[in-house]
């Protein structure tokens, strides 16, 4: 077959033709990279090629040069560096000149190819040329095809490539880049390009920004573009705004004052909803980043320190101004609008929750005359516009405002909107039901229980018998009831009865009977939130309602496993797809089931591990369901401990198979924590299973398919398992310190903060293993521990004096240095422990930036180390 057409059938509507393409694709490209990339660069190229095929061929280049792991994108640069020069420069050659196609869309997948080779040969020192031979395309004036697409390449490049190695031409970049998105612009395809590029590099430009002529220079641009005739320039330079205030809040206070305020409230004005949009977005992003300021600037306080940046108040300067055009963008919602689609009122409904937050208590008063105005409007088949925008403006300041006072507001509106839930207009009873779940979520304390709980629930339970819509919302309000409601504590005892008690029946057998109505189709996801909030009743249920979660059990076990019994009949992907779906549903209502009843749950034990087994068995690894039922199998194993013993060994093959899915990151977590719950389920008694656990999780370790987010989870189970086996864990200590010891050596830039994350993980892990160990060999093998004990220490000190640990590391690195010094009291570790870093450490811990608890274990750890080098 040629290239042509199994490019083609990769684009096919039947799936056979489309996996057999594919894999024909994959099969090639592993046997002969060399002769797959010159193949398909080639299609991309051809002026004869059909545009299916040129943007096949140039998506497979660009996924055959790009990946999101780190370590799967070293792997494929590598392979792209050692192809042949010559045919690496031919690539690069002919997906230039295809930036200047006639077909203008192959020239925009050209772009993407170009970026993508830039990406991997920039960051490798090669292609030094590449950016000056860009600029020349984009002053290619008798072309403007290639000078769209070349500013796409040079967007694309600016948002993949580390600024520093483009430093050197930052300048040129953005000279380009900025003209082609200046008002004297001819052409407003260039203008769009140009601001799309701009909007990817603005990162990039970083420096460029801390230069005041610059930054006036590029916001007078982007400012100027707003006001462009053409609306995707308009909707394009809102963007650019957005971003700016996300990236560089500090430096906005003299563009606010002079241009934005007024620009963005005339943007949330403009007819051209993608312009209203971006513009309400603008201070959807102002509110955000003000919200986060006063969480920093609360941090700041609580230890007596000023904050690094302090918040310039634009929402609440911008108050009067914006106010009143959200208000009035609340009442253009669309009569057909669907659940997930986004349009102005949506938009204006978030902007207005998050002015809230900003602004608190200010925003009430400007806010209630317009609720009280439209909340009782009727007179014309539009006035529900009016009700619901009003409905809407209420729920939306529940969230930020003090309480005290919002309190007497709510009690004064709870009847007219419990009465709402009967509107005629479908979008005002939704919306009712939803700001019914935020006062319950919120303000629990205005629900007067004698007085307004009785209607309430009555209401919302009517309102599940309502459209899929609207149950959505009734199941996540009567959630809400629930968990502010119900049982507080998980370690406290059982109460005997809470405020919701009296209602438990009749309100889980109407959920029950949404999960009936909605078993053959999820419309608007009614029957998963229907399962889910049952499954909240269950966890938050009184000793005086468990006879209703007996009832639950029962009939959700008859509910499985009737299902098993039909999945032969399953015809075609949606019926298997909603089966997979309805297990799921219900193997969250036994895990909640099963967590709630601990030990009680014996009697059902085996009932529900067949169930469960059978799952796994039919369940794909692909499936969500096996997830579900894995959950569930782990909560059974908590909860029965030692009685889990008779269930291992069939369950094992299904474990292993979880273990062994490294590219179902979600399953592969879930099996790692799974041997965990085992471990600390049967203690000593999961010694015989250990061999097979220590090596699928090691073998895992090794992964380079495995999602690295597994990786701090696995070392964190060395530790359960040592601590579970205790001194049976010699034979594997060697092999886990070396591999704790090659892990604790990880440093990562500051500036990553992706990665600076995943260390402070691996480290918590790290710990977490160290602890098991120490703890499993202090009795009967220490000097088997005393050969690590460098190794540790030195990694508790670059742990602990990373600026950037968190006080998890802090809390657990002492504790587990309280631990080594218990292990060794006489003197055997003394001189490790007399190092200046841990005196330092200790004072940390115990200072009063730490919580009560880290600063017991520094005080416990302390008297620890001054009894070890006594």
């Amino acid at each position: 077959m040629d290239a042509s057409t199994l490019l083609s059938n990769t684009l096919s509507p039947d799936a056979t033709t489309r996996k057999h393409a594919t894999e024909q694709l994959e099969t090639f490209a592993n046997e002969n990279f060399a002769g797959y990339i010159h193949t398909l660069i080639e299609q991309l190229s051809s002026e004869a090629a059909g545009m299916d095929v040129r943007n096949a061929a140039g998506l497979a280049i660009k996924n055959a040069l790009s990946a999101r792991d780190t370590s799967r994108q070293s792997i494929i640069s590598h392979r792209w560096i050692s192809l042949d020069l010559a045919l690496r420069n031919s690539v690069k050659e002919q997906a230039l000149r295809t930036l200047g196609s006639p077909v203008v869309r192959a020239g925009s997948v050209a772009a993407q190819v170009v970026s993508a080779i830039a990406v991997v040969e920039l960051t490798n020192n090669e292609w030094p040329e590449l950016i000056k031979i860009l600029l020349q395309f984009v002053g290619d004036a008798e072309n403007a095809g290639l000078r769209i697409n070349t500013l796409q390449a040079l967007g694309f490049i600016c948002e993949s490539v580390k600024p520093e190695i483009l430093a050197s031409q930052s300048n040129e970049i953005l000279t380009t880049v900025v003209q082609g998105a200046r008002k004297e612009e001819p052409s407003p395809e260039v203008q769009l390009a140009a601001i799309n590029a701009l909007y990817n590099s603005l990162e990039f430009v970083r420096d460029n920004f801390e230069r005041e002529g610059e930054r006036n220079y590029i916001m007078q641009v982007v400012c100027e573009a707003t006001q462009n005739a053409s609306t995707p320039v308009v909707v394009g330079a809102f963007e650019c705004l957005v971003r700016i205030m996300q990236l560089y809040y500090d430096k906005m206070g003299f563009y606010m004052e002079q241009a934005l305020f007024g620009l963005t409230v005339l943007g949330m004005r403009n007819s051209e909803e993608a312009v209203a949009l971006q513009a309400v977005e603008f201070w959807s992003t102002v509110c955000d980043e003000e919200i986060e300021l006063a969480i920093d600037a609360a941090e700041a306080a609580e230890f007596e320190e000023a904050p690094e940046r302090e918040s310039s108040n634009f929402a609440k300067i911008a108050l009067p101004q914006i106010l009143p055009v959200l208000l009035q963008l609340l009442t253009q919602q669309e009569e057909d609008a669907e659940d997930d689609e986004w349009n102005v009122s949506m938009a204006a409904g978030t902007a207005l929750s998050l002015l809230a937050q900003t602004v608190g208590d200010d925003i009430v008063a400007a806010v209630i005359p317009f609720v009280e105005g439209n909340i009782k409007s009727h007179g014309s088949p539009e006035s529900w516009h009016q009700r619901e925008a009003a409905v809407m403006a209420f729920g939306s300041i529940l969230d930020g405002p003090d309480p005290k006072v919002l309190a007497g507001l709510v009690a004064q509106a709870l009847p007219t909107l419990i009465e709402m839930m009967q509107d005629p207009n479908v979008h005002v009873k939704d919306t009712a039901a939803w700001t019914l779940g935020r006062i319950s979520d919120f303000l629990i304390d205005s629900i007067k229980t004698d007085v307004h709980l009785p209607p309430l629930v009555t209401a919302l339970v009517f309102g599940l018998e309502d459209s899929t819509r609207i149950v959505g919302n009734c199941c996540w309000s009567l959630m809400n009831l629930a968990e502010q409601l119900g049982v507080q504590g998980e370690d406290d005892p059982l109460p005997a009865t809470t405020p919701l008690s009296p209602f438990y029946d009749h309100v889980v057998s109407a959920l029950m009977r949404v999960t009936e109505k909605y078993a053959h189709s999820n419309e608007a996801n009614a029957r998963s939130s229907a399962y889910e909030a049952i499954s909240t009743f269950v966890t938050q249920s009184a000793a005086d309602t468990l006879s209703t979660v007996s009832q639950v059990t029962l009939e959700v076990l008859s509910r499985m496993e009737t299902l098993m019994t039909v999945q032969n009949q399953l015809v075609g992907s949606d019926d298997r797809n909603n089966w997979n779906d309805l297990q799921g549903n219900l193997c969250s209502v036994i895990t909640a089931v099963v967590r709630k009843l601990g030990k009680e749950i014996r009697p059902l034990s085996d009932r529900i591990m067949t169930v469960l087994l059978s799952l796994c068995d039919t369940a794909g690894k692909q499936a969500t369901v096996f997830e579900d039922a894995l959950l569930a199998i782990g909560a059974i194993t908590s909860a029965l401990e030692q009685d889990f013993h008779p269930y291992i060994s069939a369950f094992m093959p299904y474990l292993a198979t979880a273990l062994q899915a490294q590219e179902e990151t979600q399953l592969c977590s879930i099996a790692v924590g799974l041997i965990g719950d085992i471990c600390r389920a049967l203690g000593p008694q999961s010694v015989q299973y250990c061999d097979e656990f220590m090596n699928a999780l090691l073998k895992n370790l090794q992964s380079e398919f495995l999602n690295r987010s597994v990786k701090p989870p696995i070392l964190s189970c060395f530790g359960d398992i040592a601590l579970a086996i205790g001194p049976a864990f010699r034979p594997y200590v060697e092999t886990t310190m070396q591999v704790l010891e090659q892990a604790g050596q990880m440093r990562v830039d500051p500036s990553s903060f992706e990665l600076v994350e995943y260390v402070t993980l691996l480290r918590e892990g790290i710990i977490e293993a160290y602890v098991g160990v120490v703890s499993a060999l202090r009795e009967t093998d220490q000097s088997v521990l005393l050969p690590y004990v460098p190794g540790i220490i030195n990694f508790l000190q670059l742990a602990i004096e990373d600026e950037d640990r968190s006080e998890a590391v802090m809390r657990g690195g002492l504790g587990l240095l309280g631990d080594l010094c218990e292990t060794f009291p006489r003197g055997e570790i003394r001189e490790f422990l007399l190092r200046e870093w841990i005196t330092t450490a200790l004072k940390l811990g115990r200072g009063k930036g730490m919580s009560a608890e880290t600063r017991k274990v520094a005080r416990w750890t302390k008297d620890a180390v001054k009894h070890a080098t006594a």
